[in-house]
């Protein structure tokens, strides 16, 4: 089925976006008094688009790389960041302030989908209690290192870029009783040189991809597993993927797709020389 059944949609929801003001001059701002409940609509409508089971990959580039819909992908995407970070710096906020930390992280928005995540990141490398794990782009609610940790019982450290960020999710850790087990340090991909690590991990939203990859195959060795999380076919809409050209010198072994309402593929690959 065509995908270009959707464009009007896709241009209705980035009018949408525009209503709230310029994203691009006023940033995420633009959308804070947004209440939460119409925030999670417009993401609602979106992946509708992006989980529509019946658009090929092919049908999909068709519709992402058309330059018409540039102005309209670059809302969305934006809008599809901002709301992710609202998202867990909400509950992040909420799990400090409760008295059942537990309960309300496992009751944060995309639980579920991190699920469907690890059942397909679980096949890519061998996580266990002697491994250690690197995650690149930790945000503010490091759900993915929680989730690591508490299910393969892998060490975990996170990298997180900002400061602030980086010291809210180690409250958040040391709120849930992980604060032994999972690391934060603040930092970018070169961080990884002080490391002792067995595993490392990109998270989809790490920028520049290009200068990530490229420092980050410098620093690691052969043999150690990378993965890395992107957004294939019509789920391209919410960010933009990774690029052949952004991995340049790694050899890809294994991509798995997602399943479900999970948004991210996930890759496997190594170092090349």
């Amino acid at each position: 089925m065509s995908c270009y059944k959707y464009w009007g949609k896709i241009e209705e929801i980035a009018d949408k976006l525009s209503s709230y003001g310029d994203l691009d001059k006023y940033g995420d701002s633009a959308l804070d008094d947004v209440d939460i409940n119409e925030i999670i609509e417009i993401l609602d409508d979106v992946e509708i688009i992006a989980h529509d089971r019946e658009i090929d990959f092919d049908s999909a580039k068709h519709i992402l790389d058309d330059e018409k819909m540039n102005k309209a992908l670059k809302l969305i995407r934006k809008f599809y960041v901002y709301v992710g970070a609202r998202l867990e710096t909400e509950n992040a906020l909420k799990i400090l302030e409760s008295d059942d930390p537990k309960e309300t992280f496992n009751s944060f928005q995309f639980y579920e989908r991190y699920t469907g995540l690890l059942n397909n990141e679980r096949q890519l490398a061998k996580f266990n209690e002697d491994k250690t794990f690197v995650f690149l782009g930790s945000g503010p609610l490091p759900i993915t290192l929680i989730m690591f940790n508490l299910v393969f019982g892998c060490k975990c450290i996170g990298i997180e870029i900002q400061e602030e960020v980086a010291d809210l999710s180690r409250k958040v850790l040391k709120k849930l009783g992980l604060d032994e087990d999972i690391k934060i340090i603040t930092g970018d991909e070169k961080s990884i040189a002080d490391l002792d690590y067995d595993i490392l991990m990109v998270a989809a939203l790490a920028e520049p991809k290009d200068r990530v990859f490229a420092n980050i195959w410098e620093l690691i060795d052969e043999d150690t597993p990378l993965l890395y999380r992107t957004y294939t076919g019509m789920r391209a809409i919410l960010y933009a993927p990774v690029l052949e050209k952004d991995t340049r010198g790694f050899h890809k072994e294994v991509m798995l797709l997602p399943t479900g309402k999970t948004n991210n593929t996930s890759v496997l690959i190594r170092k090349i020389v």
